[in-house]
Formats: structure tokens, C-alpha cells, sequence
């Protein structure tokens, strides 16, 4: 009897499956963008009326990873090589003052209930399996080291072990923080060690639960070291489930290293992943993934500086545009809305961001190097690509302009999504390539042999 009840459950779920993927396929047949990514990049982004449909516009890039021999394109008088490769799904980086290099191997962890429920939470999860996001998290931090400088990290340790989905990393004086999926972890470090045995101690709760649909926290830490500040995204798209699951979610924390004590410190940010600190200014900067669902064209992603008590519009606005779809509205918060600093282009996914202040590469000083995991929500794509903008005087001063390309085959398949970057401690540019399970060096041409 059991057996004929699995087999039931089992055809049930193929035919869910089945159904998620014919739904898939339509979605992505329907709307299509009207303007280029560029017309969504910049402080001043062309804002259309959105384009909402029944069925979301899904354009999926089905993972296939990197042929042998392939690699991503850089720009002119740029080269690229692997730093390290057959990682498991690495998501973030961290450079340490000697120039090791911490990489978390991580991905969501299970929980209780969907992001998204219903049949959209089946068509999603189709989605993400064909995205390559689907795959089990390592649940480490694997430490990189290349001790004799060709470029390679020789060295491959297993640093930390046995973490709940980590993500985001600083070090602060001979302590190293991390932070889980649920929870900011202390931990001691030595300089020059391969691994930590020692067991953490946690520092401050974030904002988890049974559902956690954005799961990654990243960190970073004062210049001061007295306070770090932890990026967590919303539980929803556009809080579909409730205010009440979004409570200290769409927000940065300011965290005490001492006391843990924690406060928001910024808020109505749907996804706030990367953040680094501005070499001119001192400023605390953010990218952040906007909402879904309003058509391939709005919202630009952006990034922003973060200014202590803003509030920058999510769930009720965007850019100073009123989201009718989100009830009750709140004129007063839309009111008081801060216009982020600069936009990044529609569904580009901005994850990670590292300011550039190193040697090596003058064309990038002071300036944001960002890593764009790439859109599921718009037809054609965009994203899959890391991208710098320069800065003058604590301020974006341009466009966009492409590093990292190639990401994308001639099919439209991914080989790779860029996730975090980092500046390494010769001032290469190093990026996480989750699909490709692959960190990237990127240096002037002619420091690779090929």
C-alpha cells in the first residue's frame, strides 16, 4: 500500500513539475523589453509605466558551466585566469591582511515554507533548478592561498565547517565574524592558520524563520571595528505575505562587536547584498535587487550610499513610484522614500561590490566594481556580467562600463553568474562564480601566459 502511495506522491510531483516548466516556457514567450539595460542605468534611469502580466516574464538561462578551456571575456587591456576552480557553488569572498583568501561555499538553506507559494512557488522552484541555484549548500568556508604569487591558489583548506548557509565575512582585529543565514558568528583567528577548530559564538540573531526567502547576510565592518553592519533582504517579493514577515528584513543592521546589540540602521531595501566603504568619502554604499514581476523594463536595480535612518521605498515605491500593487498603501513612507543614488539596469541581480583602491589597476581606483548574477525576470536577459563605475569625488561620475562578459553562451545558456568581488592583496580583481564553481582573477593583459 505504501508503495503505491509514493508512487502517486512521485507522479503528483512530476506532474507539477511538468506543468511549472509548460509555464515556464510560456511566460517566457510573452512580454519583452522595450528599452536597453542602459536606458536603466545611471542617477537619472528612464522609468516606464510597468507591464505586470497573469504570468510573470520568466527568461531562464539554464545552467551548463564552463567548457574546458573556456573562461569569461574581459575588457580591453584586462586578462582573466582561474584563480581556483571545482569549488561547490561559491558565493563570497573575503581577502585577509596576508592575502589569504576565504571563499563561502554556500547556498540557501531548507526551510519550511516557500518564498513563494502555490503554483508561482512551482514555477520558481523550476526556475531556480535550471538556474543552478537549486544545488545542496557546502555549508563551508574553504581558505585559498597563493603562496609562491603565479596567480593560482596552490593552497585549498577547509577554514570552517559545519555553518548554516554562511555568506558574509569580516575580520576585526583577531576575531572573525561571520555571518550564517540566521545568526552573526565569532570566531578566533590566528594569522597564517589553515583552518579554525574552535567553536563560534554568536554575536546577534538575524531575521530567519521558515521561510527566509532571501536568505544570503552579508557584513562588513566599521573602519573603527566597533560596529558591523549586516545586509538582509525582504521575505517576499513585494510583502505578499504580510508586514508581519518582514519585520527587521528589507534592511541593514548596525550590530555592536562587543554587546551584540543591533538596531536597523537603514531600511525599505528589498535585497541589500554587497556593501563596502567608499575610499574618498567614507560612506557606506549597497547594491540592492529590486521587486520582480512589473515587466521587463522597472525597476532598475541600483546601488546607493546608505544613510543612517533612510528609507528607501520597499514595499510601497520605487524610485519615487507609488507600487499600486502593494495594500494597504503608505503615502507617508512614500513621502519620506530616499531615490537611490544610481541605477544598475532592470533585473540585473547586483550582488557583489568591492571599491577599488589598490595599485595594480589604476583604471578602477575609487571606483565600484559590482558582480551582476543576472535577471530571471526579463526578456532578453541582462546582467551575467561584473561591471565597473567610476567614482569622482565620492560620487558615481559615469555609465557603466562592462570587465567581466561572456557569462552567457551563444544559446543563451550560463556558463557562470558572478556572485561576490574582491580586491586581492596585489590588487587583482577576484570574483565568485557560483554556476562555474569557479573564483576569476582579473589582471592587466599580459600578467596571464595566453
Amino acid at each position: 500500500m505504501g508503495s503505491v502511495t509514493n508512487g502517486s506522491a512521485n507522479m503528483r510531483r512530476s506532474l507539477w513539475t511538468a506543468l511549472a516548466i509548460a509555464l515556464v516556457l510560456v511566460a517566457g514567450c510573452g512580454e519583452s523589453a522595450r528599452l536597453s539595460v542602459r536606458d536603466g542605468v545611471g542617477p537619472a534611469p528612464a522609468l516606464p509605466e510597468p507591464n505586470p502580466r497573469l504570468l510573470p516574464t520568466v527568461k531562464i538561462a539554464p545552467a551548463v558551466g564552463w567548457p574546458a578551456g573556456a573562461r569569461p571575456v574581459p575588457a580591453a587591456g584586462l586578462a582573466v585566469g582561474a584563480y581556483a576552480a571545482r569549488l561547490d557553488h561559491p558565493r563570497w569572498l573575503y581577502v585577509l591582511p596576508n592575502g589569504d583568501v576565504l571563499v563561502a561555499e554556500t547556498n540557501a538553506p531548507p526551510t519550511e515554507k516557500s518564498g513563494v507559494e502555490g503554483l508561482k512557488g512551482v514555477v520558481m522552484k523550476a526556475v531556480m533548478k535550471r538556474a543552478g541555484a537549486a544545488v545542496p549548500s557546502a555549508n563551508r568556508i574553504t581558505l585559498l592561498r597563493d603562496a609562491d604569487g603565479d596567480g593560482v591558489a596552490e593552497t585549498r583548506s577547509v577554514f570552517l565547517r559545519d555553518l548554516n548557509s554562511p555568506f558574509g565575512m569580516a575580520l576585526v582585529g583577531d576575531t572573525l565574524f561571520v555571518a550564517n543565514t540566521d545568526a552573526v558568528l565569532a570566531f578566533p583567528y590566528q594569522d597564517g592558520a589553515l583552518a579554525i577548530e574552535a567553536p563560534g559564538r554568536k554575536l546577534a540573531d538575524l531575521p530567519a524563520g521558515p521561510r527566509n526567502h532571501h536568505w544570503t547576510k552579508s557584513l562588513v565592518a566599521s573602519a573603527d571595528g566597533r560596529r558591523l553592519y549586516a545586509g538582509v533582504g525582504s521575505n517576499s517579493n513585494i510583502a505578499e505575505h504580510g508586514m508581519a514577515e518582514e519585520e527587521g528584513r528589507a534592511a541593514i543592521h548596525e550590530i555592536d562587536v562587543v554587546s551584540g546589540a543591533s538596531r536597523v540602521f537603514a531600511s525599505g531595501l528589498r535585497n541589500p547584498v554587497g556593501m563596502d566603504w567608499q575610499p574618498r568619502s567614507g560612506a557606506l554604499w549597497v547594491v540592492v535587487n529590486e521587486r520582480d514581476e512589473l515587466g521587463s523594463d522597472v525597476p532598475p536595480d541600483y546601488m546607493t550610499q546608505v544613510h543612517e535612518d533612510g528609507f528607501y521605498g520597499w514595499p510601497y515605491s520605487y524610485f519615487g513610484r507609488v507600487d499600486t500593487r502593494v495594500q494597504p498603501p503608505r503615502p507617508d513612507l512614500v513621502a519620506r522614500a530616499l531615490t537611490p543614488d544610481y541605477a544598475l539596469g532592470p533585473h540585473t541581480a547586483p550582488l557583489g561590490l568591492a571599491f577599488y583602491d589598490a595599485q595594480l589597476l589604476p583604471r578602477f581606483r575609487g571606483g565600484a566594481l559590482i558582480g551582476q548574477h543576472g535577471s530571471w525576470n526579463r526578456r532578453p536577459p541582462s546582467g551575467y556580467k561584473v561591471v565597473f563605475v567610476p567614482f569622482a569625488d565620492g560620487q558615481p561620475s559615469g555609465l557603466a562600463e562592462d570587465v567581466l562578459s561572456g557569462f552567457l553562451d551563444g544559446d543563451g545558456n550560463a556558463r557562470g553568474r558572478p556572485v561576490g568581488v574582491a580586491v586581492a592583496g596585489d590588487g587583482a580583481v577576484l570574483v565568485a562564480d557560483d554556476v562555474g564553481n569557479v573564483v576569476w582573477r582579473v589582471v592587466p593583459a599580459g600578467r596571464i601566459g595566453d
